[in-house]
């Protein structure tokens, strides 16, 4: 037929394609995770470019082989090291997951093969936009970051769709993720009510729509107490949304508690915001220009200053202490497809 063009197959039975290895190996290119020992080293991500010539099947790992090279990532890869920073190890860790999505999507590969292994890099980017949400630009590109999480959500929903008849395990809490991602978004929230009612029903999808509500209705006291009680990983994807909720929050304390004789105890505001200390709540009123006098804060709708939300840091109360003793490989192995 005119026009039809093959899909490939991958037969690379390695994480990396030996022609790969071997000219990296000569250029001196394995990173510092791959050496070893044992070498173990993982296909580069490169970009796909007009006029590039087309991955051979050598060249393609298959469904099974991308959910062991992942299962290595999250495990072996990502497993701390001294002589490694928390941000390089995930620029290495990111680079690898961007290279396996691009060989599942080479291939076309579809279901639940590919949601394996797309639930499992949601988990690792989802952790790690939360423990480097701190780290300068130089160091973890949060937009670029988020770009991956956003793509890696839109191939991981269409393989569920692929799937209509066999669900897969894991759909209801990484279609909570996605809403919880894309927290107060219109079209996020029209696809989540487009899917079968069992999965909209789900306990998580439940309480990821009822964190949304109290976000779009401002109720920013049961928007935090929802958020204190949601599990690490859902905590994980709503936390890039936590800063601009607390400025809401005061914004709209300052129109409703608004006179110059009124004062609001910053260790109540400190507590409904959920920061971690007195300090960090401190911080955010100083930065919307609030005076706090005597320990509370002194509510005027004309001194707020809309100003961008603080730089953000990683939060123990809201996502850190609900981390447990468990690695990264059993964590994901245990909530996963």
């Amino acid at each position: 037929m005119a026009g039809f063009e093959e899909v490939p197959t991958g037969t690379c039975q390695e994480m990396c394609p030996a022609g790969e290895l071997a000219l990296r190996r000569r250029q001196g290119r394995l990173h510092v995770l791959e050496r070893g020992p044992p070498e173990q080293a993982v296909k580069e991500y490169s970009r796909p470019a007009a006029g590039k010539e087309r991955s051979r099947p050598e060249e393609l790992r298959p469904p099974p082989v991308l959910l062991a090279t992942v299962r290595h990532l999250l495990g072996e890869a990502a497993r701390w090291r001294p002589d490694v920073s928390a941000a390089e190890q995930c620029a290495f860790v990111t680079d690898r997951l961007r290279a396996v999505r691009l060989d599942l999507t080479v291939q076309r590969a579809s279901g639940l093969p590919c949601a394996a292994v797309l639930e499992r890099s949601l988990v690792y980017l989802l952790r790690a936009g939360h423990q480097l949400c701190g780290e300068p630009p130089a160091r973890f590109d949060a937009h670029l970051h988020r770009a991956q999480v956003q793509e890696c959500f839109a191939v991981l929903r269409r393989a569920y769709r692929d799937e209509e008849e066999d669900r897969a395990a894991a759909e209801p809490l990484f279609q909570a993720l996605f809403l919880l991602y894309n927290l107060g978004a219109p079209d996020a929230l029209w696809q989540i009510l487009q899917l079968p009612h069992h999965i909209r029903a789900s306990p998580e999808l439940s309480t990821a729509q009822a964190v949304n509500l109290a976000y779009l209705e401002h109720n920013f006291a049961r928007f935090f107490r929802l958020a204190r009680e949601l599990p690490y990983l859902q905590s994980c994807a709503l936390y890039p949304h936590v800063a601009e909720a607390r400025r809401l929050a005061l914004l709209t304390f300052s129109h409703g508690f608004s006179s110059k004789n009124c004062r609001y105890p910053l260790d109540h505001l400190a507590h409904l915001l959920a920061t971690d200390n007195l300090k960090e709540a401190e911080a955010l009123c100083q930065a919307q220009g609030l005076k706090i006098l005597e320990g509370s804060i002194v509510f005027q709708k004309g001194s707020f200053k809309d100003s961008d939300p603080l730089n953000h840091r990683p939060s123990c109360l809201l996502v850190g202490e609900k981390w447990g003793k468990t690695s990264l490989y059993e964590f994901t192995e245990g909530i996963c497809s």
